[in-house]
């Protein structure tokens, strides 16, 4: 290998890559386009067949990275994370280390069937949640459950994009190995288990012992969190706070008969917001609603505020929400603000007048006007131009009201209809998915987009759902640099890279010490050219540094695999960059909580690969 003589293809190849990584290093081009061009010179020179240039798109990884998005759009839309927020502060009882192991363990396995970010971007609003109802400062939860996120995407190959895309270049890489080398075989969908449940574990434990040392002491919640996120926000500005409470009434209740709106005058009631009567269930019912022996109200106040409430009126209380569950849900409904803009015909009139929750299931909870927040008699209150509301109700009514331009929302909510009743039909098909992708030699892509199809037939998502849930510049990137991959391999420069690199190292030196000095390697690419990028590029070259140096192949690509995720430092890691805003991390902070747990992360690799492989 090292009496290879390096060729203009190698030449032109390897400075492709390092164009990529200087473009990827300044981002003053989009990564997407860059990597359009270099897609497009390896097709103008040759250096991949014209009939292979945009195979990329078709790969198993692609379609697999395509399901996984949808797949997981399919389990947001029904709740289920937000379920698990109310399991956590069930099974925690508001302690906040295990709150927090339990949290960040949870976010740890669901990042093994759905791609990282996705993961993150349900976890926002549950971490926002716990910390607003624990008062603790959400910084203590963000990076914690970013970093269970990050080691559990190891649990299984549809984890993370190079574990996806690791199986497609073990395969390209069979085509250019020296005659009598074994075929590289694609690696089973839990393959690389027992790493990835280490790394969760060790992830863990490092925040469950050194946490308050790391992050600092608990506090109170340091306001880092916008409106959409919590109801922190809202308890400050406007005094609106507390849990929500089902009020079962009683026979014997001065309540029953009386209409809701009248309730709501009775001293001391705390906010009305649904009420169920027979088999009906509403959120913001209408003010004539009237309330009889048996109906369920839905209160939210501070605790003591509902008890007395509901003591002076003979209701029974309970803290549980058995009837409500799915309409409460954070998901599927909430409070959000909104502004009367000058054009609104809701000037001059009254809620009541308005009729909002009758008219369009929204309820009122308080008015902001000229920096005074009125909370008295709002239901016979005028609105005028320039007034914020509050309002509590389903995403769902206030995306259709706000389409009418009556008001503007000013806080961000969930566009897409929510469905907690397709839940159980929802993990149902995730089941049979996994179940598909591990009792059959089917290709991973095949089995995930069979729960892909069974979600759309069911229901659970419509066609248009679907596309939107794909991350298209995410999939252009991924097919797009594919090919430079395959043209490493092809050309040769992957391997005469390989074999000068072992001509440089001492005789008899050890495989792991080559396997550790590639998943650094790696993890340093990663830093500058994504983690997409440092997988395609550096897995010919550890194929090709294992050839030469005796080892494994596969035990090396896998090493690459894994080791292009151990990104815990910089923003550049698009799980990192969703939590630095919200959690006000500096990258004092990242480097200095993360540096440890990536020493830790290639250590545990390259020891877990060499004992299973």
């Amino acid at each position: 290998m090292d009496t290879l003589a390096l060729t203009t293809d190698m030449k032109l190849v390897l400075g492709l890559v390092a164009l990529v990584m200087v473009l990827f290093l300044f981002e003053r081009v989009r990564a997407d386009l860059v990597a359009l061009v270099v897609l497009v010179v390896l097709g103008l020179t040759g250096l991949v067949a014209a009939e292979d240039i945009f195979s990329g798109f078709s790969s198993n990884a692609v379609i697999s990275i395509i399901a996984t998005m949808i797949l997981g759009m399919g389990l947001d839309r029904t709740g289920a994370l937000n379920r698990l927020a109310a399991w956590l502060m069930r099974r925690s009882k508001g302690e906040e280390k295990r709150l927090l192991l339990y949290t960040s363990a949870v976010a740890g396995i669901n990042s093994s069937f759905m791609q990282n970010p996705s993961v993150m971007a349900l976890y926002l609003p549950v971490a926002s949640r716990l910390a607003s109802r624990t008062g603790l400062r959400l910084s203590r939860f963000l990076l914690p459950i970013c970093a269970a996120i990050i080691m559990g995407g190891s649990l299984t190959m549809v984890g993370n994009s190079p574990l996806i895309l690791l199986n497609d270049l073990l395969v390209a890489a069979n085509a250019n190995l020296p005659s009598g080398v074994a075929t590289l075989e694609p690696l089973p969908m839990f393959a690389p288990l027992p790493i990835g449940l280490t790394l969760l574990v060790i992830a863990l434990a490092y925040f469950h012992f050194f946490g308050d040392r790391l992050l600092g002491r608990g506090g109170e919640s340091d306001g880092s969190v916008t409106p959409a996120r919590t109801q922190s926000y809202f308890a400050r500005a406007y005094g609106i706070e507390g849990d929500v409470f089902e009020l079962t009434v009683s026979a014997d209740s001065p309540l029953v008969g009386m209409a809701l709106g009248e309730a709501e005058n009775v001293h001391g009631a705390p906010l009305l917001l649904a009420l169920k009567t027979g088999n009906d269930s509403r959120l913001a019912p209408p003010a004539d609603a009237r309330i009889w022996v048996g109906s369920v109200i839905g209160a939210m106040g501070a605790r003591q505020q509902v008890a007395d409430f509901a003591q002076n009126n003979m209701l029974r209380m309970s803290g549980r929400l058995r009837e409500f569950g799915d309409l409460f849900n954070p998901s599927r409904a909430g409070i959000s603000e909104a502004v009367v803009p000058p054009t609104s015909k809701f000037i001059g009139k009254t809620s009541a007048e308005l009729a909002l929750r009758k008219n369009y299931s929204i309820s009122l909870l308080a008015v902001n006007r000229d920096k005074e927040v009125l909370r008295e008699d709002i239901r016979n209150l005028p609105l005028r131009a320039g007034d914020m509301l509050v309002l509590h109700s389903i995403w769902q009514d206030l995306a259709l009201t706000a389409a009418n331009r009556d008001f503007v929302v000013v806080t961000d909510f969930p566009k897409g209809e929510q469905r907690p009743h397709k839940f159980k039909v929802a993990m149902a098909i995730f089941a049979v998915t996994i179940l598909v992708a591990l009792g059959s030699d089917l290709p991973t892509s095949v089995a995930l987009m069979t729960g892909v199809a069974g979600m759309l037939v069911c229901g659970v998502l419509k066609m248009d759902e679907a596309y939107s849930a794909i991350s298209w510049k995410t999939v252009f990137l991924m097919a797009c640099l594919i090919p430079l991959g395959w043209a490493m391999d092809t050309s040769g420069a992957a391997a005469w890279i390989a074999g000068h690199t072992i001509e440089q190292l001492p005789d008899g030196l050890p495989v792991w010490v080559i396997q550790f000095t590639v998943a650094m390697l790696t993890a340093t690419f990663s830093l500058v050219i994504s983690h997409v990028g440092a997988t395609i590029v550096m897995v010919p070259l550890a194929i090709n540094l294992a050839l030469a140096a005796g080892g494994d192949p596969t035990s090396f690509a896998l090493i690459v695999a894994l080791a292009a995720s151990n990104n815990l430092v910089t923003s550049s890691n698009p799980v990192v960059s969703m939590v630095t805003g919200p959690a006000d991390y500096s990258s004092r902070d990242l480097w200095r909580v993360g540096s440890a747990l990536s020493v830790a992360y290639l250590l545990v690799v390259v020891t877990m690969v060499n004992l299973i492989f």
